[in-house]
């Protein structure tokens, strides 16, 4: 059966297949090609900064393109936040929910609240951006009124399946593009190397970039010495292949699964309109129950469309995520080059199979070197003989090259007419009466499990009794029947026609075209919210914004922090805190025993410290089930808190010991006081998000209010990534054995890698964050306390740096601030990297 547009989605017959609209051009190829709905950004709080996006009046015309064509629209306001931007995210809601959009996609919890707050009407979809991927944080989605998931895409079809049982939410996963190296909103790398932060929708993609592996000893303070590459081969070590589950799209629309999202809003029109149709064919012939297996001709046009390589993902299973060797377009092999001739430029191919070039299309000569690739455009089709081609090259190419075909000119053509084909319209009944000689039209629409669409027209037309040729009910029923150029096609007809009447037919046909537009604004406006509903979003949101500017700030004199230390091994909390610090964040960096925990518990408690339990970041299944039937032994032994990175965590925290302390880790994204307001109910102290300025640190301290307690990460390498890629594991094993391993870039810098208890990969900076002589500052901010990263430094690193900054806080509180450049000297001679003020002090870009 045809696939025609559907009023709403109706789960279990086909999963919504969703595609990326970066630009008006990719909306229309996406209804086009026959999305169901489509994700799009405005010109602000969208993640794709450098995609084409929607201005506010294009934004309106694409909300009302698509509803008219029976898809939906959800808009991506899917960034992290400053305090100084609420307001503007306020308003930008509310011109949201008046435009009539089906849903806003969130990263932010803080905006999150805001949209329950201003118009809880407006359905909440939560980002991949928000990192969740364990049933505990979707059922949190469900509770705080989000409608949507979208899952973390490293999560498996069999965790999908039963995080899926969580009540009164959909799940939305990836199907096709991109993957990301890292878990989607804890990469910081872009922001940290260059401030182009990826939660800011400015990520400059260094996971496309070369790496060298490094491997070497360590000193006293966890630093290299002697560092030595790797050998390996291939260099863009975190560059992942493309997702495409098409191969296996049968056992994904199965499975519970509400959406299926295409990326690609950086993608152009062609693209979407190639990849859209090919899924949407496939999950129509699903759907009708045939015996559909994926196409070869299909796969080979997505591949042309766009691939760096295909992988089923992790959402499948598979063990070949990585593609290490090149990141950009592998496009589909077309041959190899058995010879050059350099007076002509052109180099003789012998062709792998049935696919020849033509005129237009994109190639590359490929060696194993990809700096040394050559591109060329083919001029004129040539000749094929033998199954030979020769072909105009601008540079020299030795033999065995390999040649792909990265642009296809007959798949853009094959695009464009997708993109041209009449779009489906919508049916409508149609009855024609006349009272006192003036036609009365009445149009109905099925409107999907609703109430039916009735749109009433009173013609300004009075026909008169004929004189001579009165006209007949078919020239009547023939002139308002057109509908060509309309979303509407007539499906029946009730003409009451008392017969005997005239009136010239270029006024029926303005009666028609009239009566038309108005079923269309009807339509529109049917999907959209009503005036008073309107009225009532604007008064809530001038009254949040106004809540806003009373500041509940804590004033008073300037308070000394205490300090915290990160560490991952038991002589590492006990140099913490023979050196002052308060409170130790135990992230071991092998399994998790209890007696460690008990011992280093026992040796904080002997200190006069809090023993905190730092959660990995990710805390999938298998984590969850193993630790959380520790909490209650280990509360009574003396561990009194827990460190988590998401709220999935925290909640099973909560369920398993509703005694213990939570502590809110960098990876929750601490960015402004909504959302430390959202968290201070169930976090007893929130680590800041270390990309914000100082400037943003203060206002966000000064309208928190106290509540929860305010923490800055102000010494260490900052962890930058979190990825199941087994990197280091795939290198030494599931420990490093004491040895210091990093990445290399190509100026040199080398960032630290690291793995947790599950042989996840951490990446951090290659530059350390020292904020020792901002520490007058910080206390003026009233911040509760300070924290060092040891994980991986030695008990040495984290017991000198915690006296270290013990002393510039007593420093501070005796007002000798000129002893703050030595205790930096004392810092920046035991760093990895040299040290930096990062963003406290550069800021970042708006």
């Amino acid at each position: 059966m045809p696939h025609e547009h559907p009023q709403e989605h109706r789960p279990g017959t086909s999963p919504e297949l969703l595609a990326p609209a970066g630009s008006p051009e990719a909306l229309a190829a996406a209804v086009a090609a026959g999305a169901d709905a489509v994700y799009l950004a405005g010109r602000r709080f969208g993640a794709r900064r450098y995609a084409a996006n929607f201005s506010d009046e294009e934004l309106r015309s694409a909300v009302d393109y698509a509803h008219i064509r029976g898809v939906k629209v959800y808009v991506t306001v899917n960034t992290l936040v400053r305090d100084a931007e609420l307001p503007d995210v306020v308003r930008y809601l509310v011109r949201l929910y008046e435009t009539g959009v089906d849903a806003v996609l969130v990263q932010d919890i803080g905006v999150a609240s805001l949209a329950r707050e201003v118009v809880p009407d407006l359905p909440l979809h939560a980002s991949t951006q928000m990192t969740i991927h364990n049933r505990e944080g979707v059922a949190r989605a469900a509770r705080e009124g989000f409608s949507r998931v979208v899952l973390a895409r490293e999560l498996t079809l069999p965790e999908i399946e039963d995080i899926a049982e969580a009540q009164g939410i959909g799940i939305e996963v990836f199907a096709h593009g991109a993957l990301c190296y890292c878990y989607s909103g804890q990469c910081l790398l872009s922001s940290v190397i260059g401030g182009r932060s990826g939660n800011r929708g400015m990520c400059a993609q260094p996971c496309r970039k070369p790496y060298r592996l490094m491997v070497g000893e360590m000193d006293d303070y966890g630093r290299p010495a002697d560092l030595k590459a790797v050998p390996a081969k291939d260099h863009y070590l975190l560059s992942t292949r493309d997702l495409a589950v098409y191969p296996y799209l049968d056992r994904i629309a199965r499975a519970t699964v509400e959406s299926l999202k295409i990326e690609g809003r950086m993608r152009s029109a062609e693209y979407v309109a190639t990849v859209v149709s090919i899924y949407r064919r496939a999950l129509d012939a699903i759907a009708a129950g045939e015996a559909w297996s994926p196409s070869r001709e299909d796969m080979r046009d997505l591949a042309l469309a766009f691939n760096r390589e295909f992988t089923e993902g992790y959402i499948l299973g598979a063990s070949d995520i990585m593609a290490r060797n090149r990141p950009g377009n592998r496009g589909v092999m077309l041959g190899t080059v058995v010879g050059y001739d350099p007076r002509r430029q052109e180099a003789t191919v012998r062709l792998a199979g049935d696919l020849a070039p033509r005129s237009g299309d994109g190639l590359a000569f490929c060696t194993d070197d990809p700096d040394r690739d050559v591109g060329a455009v083919v001029r004129g089709t040539p000749a094929v003989r033998r199954g030979m081609v020769r072909l105009g090259v601008p540079a020299p190419v030795g033999r065995g090259a390999r040649v792909f075909l990265t642009k296809s000119a007959d798949l853009e053509e094959r695009a464009k007419r997708i993109m041209e084909k009449p779009l489906p319209q919508l049916p409508i009944d149609v009855t024609v009466a006349w009272e006192d000689g003036t036609p009365c039209l009445e149009a109905v629409l099925a409107r999907g499990g609703g109430e039916p669409l009735r749109v009433s027209y009173r013609a300004d037309l009075q026909m008169e009794p004929a004189r001579n040729r009165p006209l007949a009910p078919e020239d009547i029923a023939e002139q308002f029947g057109k509908t060509g150029g309309t979303p509407f096609i007539v499906r029946r007809m009730d003409l009451r026609y008392p017969g005997g009447l005239f009136a010239p037919l270029g006024e029926l046909n303005r009666v028609r075209r009239t009566f038309l537009e108005k079923v269309e604004e009807a339509v529109l406006a049917a999907r959209r919210p009503g005036p008073d509903a309107v009225r009532a979003a604007r008064e809530r949101a001038e009254a949040t914004i106004a809540g806003m500017m009373r500041t509940a700030g804590r004033g008073g004199e300037p308070r000394l922090p205490s300090v915290s230390v990160y560490t991952d091994t038991l002589e590492g909390a006990e140099a913490a805190v023979r050196s002052g610090a308060r409170t130790v964040y135990l992230e071991p960096c092998g399994p998790v025993t209890p007696d460690l925990l008990e011992e280093a518990a026992a040796v904080c408690r002997e200190g006069g410290a809090d023993l905190v339990w730092k959660w990995p970041s990710i805390t999938r299944r298998r984590f969850l089930d193993a630790a959380a039937p520790l909490l209650p032994s280990l509360y009574d032994a003396g561990v009194r808190g827990v460190m988590v990175s998401g709220l999935g965590a925290a909640d099973a925290v909560r369920r398993a010991e509703p005694r213990m302390r939570l502590f809110a880790a960098a990876g929750l994204n601490v960015w402004n006081h909504r959302t430390a307001a959202e968290l201070a109910p169930l976090f007893l102290r929130c680590t800041a998000s270390p990309e914000l300025p100082a400037a943003d640190l203060a206002g966000l301290a000064e309208t928190a209010g106290g509540a929860p307690e305010l923490e800055v990460l102000v010494q260490g390498n900052i962890e930058a990534m979190v990825t199941e890629d087994r990197l280091v594991a795939g290198v030494f094993g599931e420990k490093t054995g004491g040895r210091f391993l990093g990445l290399q870039d190509q100026r040199n810098r080398v960032f630290p890698l690291r793995c947790d208890g599950e042989g996840r990969t951490y990446i951090a900076n290659a530059v350390e964050t020292c904020l020792i002589d901002r520490l007058s500052e910080i206390a003026g901010m009233r911040i509760d306390a300070v924290a060092i990263d040891a994980r991986g430094r030695g008990p040495r690193y984290a017991g000198d740096m915690a006296g270290l900054y013990r002393t510039g806080i007593e420093a501070v509180g005796r007002g000798d601030l000129g002893v703050l450049p030595a205790l930096k000297d004392e810092v920046k001679q035991r760093s990895l990297g040299g040290i930096t003020c990062g963003h406290f002090a550069r800021g970042l870009p708006d």
